[in-house]
């Protein structure tokens, strides 16, 4: 089982996109696959058609200790795709815990030590909210690596270096192991100097943790979760779930090349 976070502080770079299609994508060639809704907002749960009255046991149980993984993970409309869905109680969920003992590593403990096989899952894949606060630390505490989302705009590289030092203080202090599994560039318009110009000072800035794979941006990535469908479902022959599938792809890539070394 690998865990990998996908984690940036911005908003709207399309990091839940990112979650709810790259987890499908995994999902489609095989891998079995659980997506943890970590975002108050619950757009990722609301994107893989879970409704909002639907959600008895969500990633808010799992961190206060009242549920485990298994008990909160719900199945959804893609074969081998489940979801841990999340509720507006996860708002409260760091006052709740802040006094707590390893408070840092509840959902760690919960992946790992509270019933979960490694077997039940392929990958863990978990959408943490826009910011970096104790639900971004949980999971990055939890991951094997992180994977940024970075939008293809004017600010993305300082944006980029301020994550890249949070994951260098978990890695120092909570997390030895914790990895760059890399960075895709997202919302990408090809029409645009700018984004071209972005996307060459990324991969000079960042070299090969730079994903092959670039998302572009796309009506009907952005019109998919209205349906409550991953993009992939909605319509998988447009360019923007063409482009999820090939990064699913590149990560199952490196994951073999990490094997191998």
């Amino acid at each position: 089982m690998r865990v990998i976070t996908i984690a940036n502080q911005k908003g709207g770079v399309g990091k839940t996109t990112t979650a709810i299609n790259l987890a499908t994508a995994l999902a489609a060639i095989g891998k079995r696959t659980l997506l943890i809704d970590l975002d108050p907002q619950g757009n990722a749960s609301t994107g893989l058609g879970i409704d909002k009255d639907d959600r008895a046991t969500s990633s808010y149980d799992v961190l206060v200790e009242r549920a485990s993984i298994t008990q909160a993970a719900m199945a959804t409309a893609v074969p081998d795709l489940s979801v841990v869905p999340s509720t507006l109680d996860l708002l409260g969920v760091e006052m709740e815990i802040a006094g707590a003992g390893g408070r840092a590593y509840r959902l760690r403990d919960a992946l790992h030590f509270h019933g979960m096989e490694d077997a039940a899952f392929d990958f863990v894949l978990i959408d943490c909210p826009p910011s970096l606060n104790l639900l971004t630390i949980n999971a990055m505490a939890a991951a094997d690596a992180i994977l940024v989302p970075l939008q293809c705009e004017f600010f993305a590289l300082e944006g980029l270096s301020q994550l890249l030092e949070t994951v260098e203080q978990v890695r120092d202090t909570l997390n030895p192991t914790l990895g760059l599994h890399g960075i895709v560039l997202t919302m990408y318009d090809g029409r645009n100097n700018l984004a071209a110009q972005v996307v060459k000072d990324v991969r000079a800035y960042m070299g090969r943790h730079v994903y092959e794979t670039v998302i572009p941006r796309n009506v009907r990535v952005s019109e998919a979760p209205s349906f409550g469908k991953p993009a992939i479902l909605y319509d998988m022959k447009c360019t923007g779930s063409q482009a999820y599938i090939r990064l699913a792809s590149e990560i199952i890539q490196r994951e073999r090349e990490q094997v191998a070394a």
